[in-house]
């Protein structure tokens, strides 16, 4: 495919965030990897059919998200870090996932709401329109970085507390446990990836333009009722999501 074709000046995205994506889709693609270096600007710019401006601004967004830096004398250098691993299965629990790819982990509480279930909340936790749920909003870090950002909704008849349990335990296993259920099942889980809104940037420290993968979820307890609708956004640069049967 033609570089130039790829960037597309009326879409009304900014050209260098198109920049910045069709590069971190290379690194991705291992297509630097020879050299360890991204393009000199120059030709960067000649491959896109733009001026060093606009890739200089695309750079400095990947070396915001960590993905590359500037060396003095040398260019820019692509920073190797290994994603973290995250399996999705039957049971699946973000501390015991990330298993010894982390020292660390938690999940910090930001916001509660008390809201009545609607469309797709409704449908996945099987309750009324209208049904009293509990919204829970969280960040979830490995090793102090964020790599994940979630919106929660509870049946808050059977878990009035959790709100409470999860800021205290920094944990909705230990939560859920602690509201008197020790087990629980994950029964659908639909992907999709798509650009980070504003504030899944802030919240997950990314820069314009970076991708996350949206994790729409429902988990049931053993007999089957549905105890929890999510939705999860995780930094793709950071996580791969691997689904295992």
């Amino acid at each position: 495919m033609n570089a130039k074709k790829a960037v597309e000046r009326q879409t009304g995205v900014a050209l260098w965030r198109q920049i910045a994506d069709l590069i971190r889709l290379s690194i991705s693609n291992g297509d630097y990897d020879q050299t360890g270096m991204i393009p000199p600007e120059i030709a960067l710019a000649s491959q896109f059919g733009v001026n060093r401006h606009t890739v200089r601004s695309a750079l400095a967004a990947l070396a915001d998200e960590g993905l590359v830096q500037a060396i003095q004398g040398r260019g820019t250098l692509i920073q190797r870090k290994e994603r973290l691993s995250f399996p999705i299965s039957r049971r699946t629990r973000f501390s015991q996932g990330l298993g010894g790819q982390a020292r660390e982990t938690g999940a910090r509480l930001l916001s509660q709401a008390a809201l009545p279930a609607t469309g797709d909340v409704a449908a996945g936790l099987r309750v009324a329109p209208g049904t009293d749920c509990i919204q829970l909003n969280l960040v979830s870090s490995a090793d102090g970085r964020p790599v994940s950002c979630s919106t929660n909704f509870f049946p808050s008849d059977r878990f009035p507390r959790m709100a409470e349990k999860v800021k205290k335990l920094g944990s909705i296993t230990k939560a859920f446990a602690a509201e008197g259920l020790p087990d629980y099942v994950r029964v659908s889980t639909e992907l999709v990836a798509r650009h980070a809104d504003a504030d899944e940037l802030a919240l997950l420290r990314l820069s314009p333009g970076a991708i996350v993968i949206e994790a729409t979820s429902i988990n049931a307890d053993p007999d089957g009722v549905p105890v929890q609708f999510a939705r999860t956004r995780f930094a793709a640069d950071r996580v791969k999501l691997k689904i295992e049967t």
